[in-house]
């Protein structure tokens, strides 16, 4: 893995790391699987599942053969049969553009990625996209000028998508982004920091994940949402015994807040 790849994995990573973690801690039986090894190599006897990521519906039902009681990290592909937990991505964009407007910005763009339904191998809106899309409405503020979606959440991808829209917006470029995660973002300063903008007087920009290296990128350092990858591990752990050992049956969903991560100096 090279160390471009590894900082947009980090997150995943992360969380793989502190499920692992807290397991031990916990003294639980745990078996780690990648979905790469097939599904049947996961033990028949296994009494319930944690999973990271996506899943195709195929995969869904292959796992819940095995045991219905499942909890998905990130994700929500079910919540008729299965538990999951995740950040409450919703929330945080509507709090970044108020965050905007209440610096009185008035031309606020956003950059983002797309999900990849995996029954259709097609591209589908990412929830931070939608609402981003849905809250400016709301506030009478949406540009679709100033939305620019590729089809990653990555740091090739962020500076493509900024040298884009400073190529095709000129003076016209938003005085604030959106951007939908750390990744795309450090991307995106890349590109406004060639092209000679000053952050945050000129663009500001206000991202999503706080991975650990936003604090040294740029100058000025990222300005980002704290996702809490320890407290989406912690919970679903704890959903997962409440089914195991409580003997709950009905699903339950997790929305986790988080909050803004301000540096002395900082990118908005």
């Amino acid at each position: 893995m090279t160390e471009k790849e590894e900082l947009e994995d980090i997150y995943f990573k992360s969380i793989r790391l502190g499920i692992e973690e807290l397991t031990n801690t916990r003294s639980l039986n745990v078996t780690a699987y990648n979905p790469s090894d097939g599904l049947h190599s996961i033990d028949s006897a296994t009494e319930g599942i944690i999973a990271i990521g996506r899943f195709k519906t195929s995969e869904l039902d292959q796992l819940y053969a095995i045991t219905p009681h499942i909890v998905f990290i990130d994700t929500t592909p079910d919540e008729d049969r299965f538990d999951s937990v995740k950040p409450n991505l919703k929330r945080i964009v509507e709090k970044i553009i108020d965050s905007f407007i209440e610096k009185e910005h008035q031309s606020i763009g956003f950059i983002g990625g797309t999900d990849l339904d995996l029954n259709s191998n097609v591209h589908i809106p990412d929830i931070r996209e939608t609402t981003f899309r849905e809250y400016m409405i709301t506030r009478h503020m949406l540009d679709e000028r100033l939305v620019y979606i590729g089809h990653h959440f990555s740091v090739d991808e962020g500076y493509s998508l900024m040298m884009k829209a400073i190529d095709e917006l000129g003076d016209d470029l938003p005085t604030a982004f959106c951007v939908a995660s750390d990744p795309l973002a450090i991307g995106c300063l890349q590109a406004l920091n060639e092209r000679g903008f000053s952050l945050p007087n000129r663009v500001s920009v206000f991202s999503i994940n706080d991975i650990h290296v936003s604090q040294y990128v740029s100058p000025p350092p990222l300005t980002t949402y704290h996702i809490h990858t320890s407290l989406l591990c912690e919970t679903a752990i704890d959903l997962l015994l409440e089914r195991l050992v409580d003997g709950r049956t009905l699903p339950k969903t997790v929305l986790i807040a988080s909050e803004p991560v301000f540096r002395k100096k900082s990118t908005i």
